[in-house]
């Protein structure tokens, strides 16, 4: 089976690549051409544990294909996969340009059926605009080529985006036609083998399911968050409030861990879009503007807490940051709590000098040299008078304290993702701050 992936980026190159791994004779199309060149002398653009691998692998065996001009491999294909970048528009709502270029490039050009399926996040509602757009090019030809449209949202999460496509707990894929639904349940057949789940639905009801996934999960974390912030005040300790709620099977564990704000590409982008697209039909999520309004002031908590100890004034601290992409094992800075941080630090009159084990180049691109780049850990924490934890690498939880300690002009921490035992901090001489816990704990 030959399908097209338009886009490579995050979400094209590793549904290209996972696809390849399975078998599917993948072609990878993207209109910049430095990134096809690089992707075809074995340049993988961006950070993912395990993409690099299968992307060698694959292209080597001629089963992942790159090229800049999709017109080429239109005709030879039955699927078409849009993956293209759906950036927020000023007013928080998905700007459709670049998925609306694809469609009408394939009303232009097609000369065959192709289903046309939807893997960008996308309101409710694209996937008509995208069958109108590839209807009135053809009406411009004067032909009338018979064609589908699907949407198969992605729900991959950064830093294990190969394992959750090899191993998804769903797949959700909507239809119009038995066509369509034949040709998508052949092309995940592979993964039917192993028990994984294809739920086939309406293609609103997809579009929809994508982004109340993602809203859901950034309303835990504000939620959390908000009662985070009361635990301090009240003298609780959130951790055991995550315990003591997450035991109940009707809520779970997930995403219930407070700190210091959320990121990404996905949740802001895609609450942002959720209550945009609700605003236009007269109906507002009140419920998330209200989450989204809770993670931007969390984004302020650690600035907040330093401020705080220093009685308002920062002016010429310096200060360590470890952490910068907005997850871990990922490069992603994409509306990262450490940009927020970083940029309030700098306001304050503070020197700041970071640390991020694969982040910093993405870094340096947003933040220029404003910064300091530390080559480790302890290179950051040298003369600092504080050190701020807003990333939680694997790395960074149990360094050598005495290190550390000796290092830091005033044995001072700040914990945005409550990873470090205070307590133990304690007894080795720091004062340590973490997100809703009392003091030493």
């Amino acid at each position: 089976m030959k399908i097209a992936i338009v886009g490579t980026g995050y979400v094209g190159l590793v549904t290209g690549a996972c696809f390849a791994e399975m078998g599917t004779d993948v072609y990878c199309v993207d209109t910049d051409r430095n990134k096809i060149e690089r992707l075809r002398n074995g340049r993988i653009p961006i950070y993912e544990p395990g993409l690099e691998e299968i992307v060698l692998k694959n292209y080597r065996n001629g089963r992942l294909h790159f090229t800049t001009d999709l017109t080429e491999v239109l005709d030879g294909v039955e699927v078409l996969f849009s993956a293209v970048g759906t950036p927020p528009d000023e007013d928080g709502s998905a700007d459709l340009t670049y998925v609306l270029d694809v469609a009408r490039t394939v009303g232009r050009h097609m000369k065959k059926y192709v289903l046309v399926i939807t893997k960008s996040t996308v309101p409710v509602g694209t996937a008509n605009k995208i069958k109108q757009a590839i209807a009135e090019e053809q009406r411009l030809r004067g032909v009338s080529i018979d064609f589908d449209i699907a949407s198969n949202p992605e729900f991959l999460k950064e830093g294990a985006a190969v394992k959750d496509f090899m191993n998804p707990d769903r797949v959700v894929v909507g239809v119009e036609t038995e066509r369509a639904q034949a040709l998508m349940t052949k092309l995940y057949r592979p993964f039917l083998l192993n028990n994984f789940p294809v739920i086939f639905m309406d293609v609103p009801s997809a579009e929809m399911t994508k982004y109340a996934a993602n809203a859901m999960l950034a309303t835990r974390i504000s939620f959390m968050n908000d009662v985070a912030n009361l635990c301090e005040t009240v003298g609780a300790d959130v951790n055991m409030v995550r315990r003591g709620i997450g035991s109940d099977a009707r809520i779970g564990r997930s995403f219930l861990y407070a700190g210091c704000g959320y990121g990404g590409s996905c949740f802001p982008k895609d609450v942002k879009a959720l209550i945009r697209t609700a605003g236009e039909h007269g109906w507002p999520m009140r419920i998330l503007q209200a989450v989204e309004a809770v993670n931007e002031d969390q984004k302020l908590i650690l600035f907040r807490k330093l401020s705080a100890h220093y009685g308002g004034n920062l002016t010429g601290k310096r200060v360590a940051v470890w952490g910068l992409a907005f997850k871990p094992e990922t490069d992603d800075m994409r509306e990262a709590p450490a940009l927020t941080v970083i940029e309030e630090l700098l306001q304050a009159g503070c020197e700041v000098v970071a640390y991020d084990p694969v982040a910093m180049p993405e870094a340096r691109h947003r933040i220029g040299n404003r910064i300091t780049y530390a080559g480790d850990i302890y290179d950051a924490v040298d003369g600092a008078d504080a050190l701020l934890l807003v990333t939680e690498w694997k790395e960074f939880r149990l360094p050598a304290w005495n290190i550390v300690r000796e290092k830091m002009r005033s044995p001072l921490i700040f914990d945005g993702r409550n990873i470090f035992d205070a307590g133990e901090l304690q007894e080795l001489g720091f004062t340590c701050y973490s997100i809703g816990r009392p003091a030493g704990k």
